[in-house]
């Protein structure tokens, strides 16, 4: 049994959700000996050199930071095998090789979306709600060759509810997920956590694949149930899209009314003003936030003042 307090641990992370997670740490007393983010790129108007929000956290805290632009070159192994971490930790990260996930004696770890075996991949908030999941989760585990395969730490679930989008579950999910990432490091350090093999869990399994453009075109020809989840679970990014006026138009949130439809599904009707309803197989789509192609996001009220609809 160790104090957690004197592991060594390196943290891997890029975006905004993995802030948490090592702020986190940060707060409960590890001993961070190094950061790995990803390179700072250009963005913006001015193509100006961006930092990942990680490597801002990081600065701010004085932390040692790595930048890799490959986890296999051999002059990075070799400074990270300096830093001598009994163990890693990864939270929205790159897949890491063997020569680097196998390299602290307490292997490295990492923060999952979903309550695996369901829902591994590079999506798992968008897919649990597109799906219409009423619960989802957070789990620890450690990596293994398969992404997302690794045996089981810990669990946490939550509800979700029934009009909450992506963007609400995401932020609600890495505060979660980064207080069970600190109960999973001390847990560990006392040797008190039991791994569970994903194997052993008999499930059938759904997977979480990359979003694609296809994923967020919307067909009116589905239930406006169906329709829903899609728009909540694409929001508010990329956003749930369909044609207006011949233009590109996101869907950024709605209410859906289930009704036998007057007009034919993906048909829409108006009153200029206040809505601006889609008709679906079962029902329609009332959309509430709007994006057209090139404009900000507007509320109905907004888009329907500044815009007229053929």
């Amino acid at each position: 049994m160790k104090d957690y307090k004197s592991l060594r641990i390196v943290f891997m992370g890029t975006p905004e959700f993995a802030v948490a997670s090592l702020a986190a740490l940060v707060k409960a007393g590890c001993n961070i000996v190094g950061v790995v983010t990803a390179p700072d790129k250009p963005a913006g108007r001015g193509m100006q050199l961006q930092q990942s929000a990680v490597k801002k956290y990081a600065v701010e805290q004085g932390l040692y930071i790595l930048q890799p632009d490959k986890l296999r070159n051999p002059d990075f192994v070799a400074l990270l095998s300096t830093l001598k971490a009994d163990l890693q930790v990864v939270v929205a990260f790159r897949m890491l090789p063997e020569v680097v996930w196998n390299m602290p004696p307490m292997g490295t770890i990492n923060v999952h979306g979903s309550l695996l075996p369901q829902y591994r991949g590079a999506a798992p908030i968008n897919w649990a709600v597109i799906n219409g999941e009423k619960e989802t989760g957070v789990t620890t585990f450690k990596l293994k060759h398969e992404i997302d395969t690794g045996d089981i730490l810990l669990q946490e679930a939550f509800a979700i509810a029934e009009n909450e989008s992506a963007g609400e579950v995401h932020d609600r999910m890495k505060e979660i997920g980064a207080a069970l990432l600190v109960t999973t490091v001390k847990g560990l350090a006392e040797n008190t956590i039991q791994e569970i093999p994903q194997r052993n869990l008999n499930t059938t399994i759904k997977h979480a694949p990359k979003i694609f453009t296809e994923t967020c075109k919307i067909n009116w020809n589905n239930t406006v149930d169906s329709i829903h989840n899609q728009i909540r679970g694409l929001a508010p990014y990329p956003g749930a899209f369909t044609l207006l006026n011949g233009k590109t138009c996101k869907i950024i949130s709605s209410t859906k009314t289930t009704e036998t439809p007057a007009i034919a599904p993906g048909e829409w009707h108006t009153d200029g003003k206040t809505f601006l309803h889609f008709a679906a197989a079962d029902g329609y789509i009332n959309s509430t936030v709007l994006q057209l192609e090139g404009k900000k996001r507007m509320t109905i009220e907004e888009f329907l003042r500044g815009f007229r609809i053929a």
